[in-house]
């Protein structure tokens, strides 16, 4: 069940066999339904996740109902609602398991703890902070000016995982576009 984990932190530091002990030891896995959700808007966040098997998506929804996914997580990565993990004020967002979902939680208490303790944890850490700003500035500024057919072929270009494994309904509210929009423009790729 950590081997995913250990590939992760060895792919991006030198980490000895002691050293990843101490931090998988941290981490509970947790299997989970099909669109369980894992935090409710509202609450505050004290999970971070590392996904094993499956996906998380982060999203909210409007006072019109309508669905807004900012992240979808899939195996190899981590997920949780930052700012409400950090600042420990209510999500403004919901988690939700796209599939069946195997995870591996750990607590804010011990993740910060790891972060204080293991420099290798601290910088994987500050990597993941750097790539989720870094990513989160390309989808923003890749998204202004884009047609729905240029965001879809944005989207295929950076990250087609979420063309093949996830429903239209949360790919559109990821592009900001209708299904039958993303339906169409798919069926002519």
């Amino acid at each position: 069940m950590y081997k995913e984990l250990e590939k992760y932190f060895k792919d991006r530091t030198e980490i000895d066999e002691e050293t990843f002990s101490k931090i998988s030891e941290c981490f509970t896995p947790i299997k989970t339904k099909i669109s369980q959700i894992i935090l409710q808007k509202g609450e505050v966040c004290k999970k971070y996740y590392f996904v094993n098997k499956g996906c998380l998506r982060l999203f909210t929804i409007n006072n019109d109902g309508n669905e807004g996914t900012r992240y979808f997580a899939f195996e190899g990565a981590f997920g949780t609602a930052l700012p409400s993990l950090i600042e420990q004020t209510p999500a403004f967002e919901y988690i939700q398991t796209v599939e069946k979902s195997e995870l591996l939680e750990i607590s804010r208490e011990d993740f910060y703890k790891l972060v204080d303790t293991i420099p290798q944890f601290a910088f994987v850490y500050r990597q993941i902070l750097e790539v989720s700003f870094i990513s989160a500035q390309k989808r923003i500024y890749g998204f202004q000016g884009l047609n729905a057919l240029e965001k879809v072929k944005w989207l295929k270009q950076y990250n087609p995982k979420i063309l093949t494994r996830i429903s239209n309904k949360m790919v559109a509210s990821f592009l900001g576009i209708t299904p039958s929009t993303l339906s169409r423009i798919k069926s002519q790729l």
